[in-house]
């Protein structure tokens, strides 16, 4: 079975980085995005297992992104993790009514946030997605043979 695959969007370099280098660690393959319309094309090419998803962004917020994903059938399942600076009730209620899975706050610490993304990656549902889309890189080599 192949690694999975997490989606981490925020327009932060830095944290894009931390992120990724604590998911690799756990042998989880990171796809980035620095903005809204980008995380959308990389929901659709990539197929994450999961997403981490920063609420401030350029082009589309965080909360649109999530409505976004969560009205397409295929992504209704898929964990959506907010990772934000914003720690009031307000904006974890407000992620809750977008779709999210899950709100941590940023500055996060990357031993909770790796065991967080592991919980969601080892559920049966992640498990069957990975399976799917490896299902879906088979049939796309055979074509091209």
């Amino acid at each position: 079975m192949s690694e999975p695959v997490v989606l981490v969007v925020d327009d932060s370099p830095t944290v894009r980085k931390i992120v990724q280098l604590t998911l690799q660690r756990e042998r989880i393959r990171v796809v980035t995005a620095g903005d809204g319309l980008t995380a959308l094309a990389a929901v659709a090419d990539e197929q994450p297992d999961l997403i981490l998803l920063d609420i401030m962004l350029p082009r589309m917020d965080g909360y649109n992104i999530c409505q976004v994903i969560r009205k397409n059938m295929a992504y209704r399942d898929l964990p959506i993790i907010m990772l934000s600076g914003k720690d009031g009730l307000f904006d974890k209620m407000r992620g809750k009514l977008a779709g999210s899975t899950e709100y941590m706050t940023k500055p996060f610490d990357s031993i909770e946030l790796a065991q967080t993304v592991k919980r969601y990656l080892d559920s049966p549902a992640a498990r069957e997605r990975a399976a799917r889309r490896e299902m879906q890189m088979h049939g796309r080599l055979r074509r091209q043979m």
